[in-house]
């Protein structure tokens, strides 16, 4: 299997159809919405309820909080309300201000809009998010 170059763990990894898209989008991060390379991680460990989870992609302010997770599919996997509401469990543990759902031929982005949400399907809360029409760079996820 071919390998590709991974910047953010600074190691060769399989270039399987999921990390092809990963990749894709550290090089969107980083070209286009500005975000150093030093404040993302990519296959983020963490625990939540006692599970193990992990985060494609997250993205750090400058105090280290988490401003956003990723979660890349291959390009077959249909962007639906599955893939969100995975990323949306991912965020009880994370506290994110964006979440971002992409397979590489749709990308979509949402915003945090309050604190409050409604109970997810494990009786966690999901504060409430809504559709970005457009991406903000690094300096303005920050504010």
């Amino acid at each position: 299997m071919s390998q590709v170059w991974d910047p953010l763990r600074k190691k060769m990894v399989a270039l399987t159809p999921e990390e092809k898209v990963r990749q894709w989008f550290i090089g969107v991060l980083r070209d286009e919405l500005k975000v150093p390379a030093h404040m993302m991680m990519s296959e983020v460990s963490f625990k939540y309820g006692g599970k193990p989870f992990r985060a494609d992609i997250l993205v750090f302010g400058r105090d280290m909080s988490h401003l956003m997770v990723v979660e890349c599919k291959r390009e077959d996997v249909e962007m639906d309300r599955e893939v969100l509401e995975q990323a949306l469990r991912y965020n009880l543990a994370l506290d994110v201000k964006y979440i971002v759902i992409t397979n590489g031929q749709k990308t979509f982005g949402f915003k945090r809009t309050g604190m409050a949400g409604q109970a997810g399907h494990d009786g966690g809360e999901l504060p409430p998010f809504e559709l970005m029409t457009e991406f903000p760079d690094w300096e303005e996820m920050r504010k």
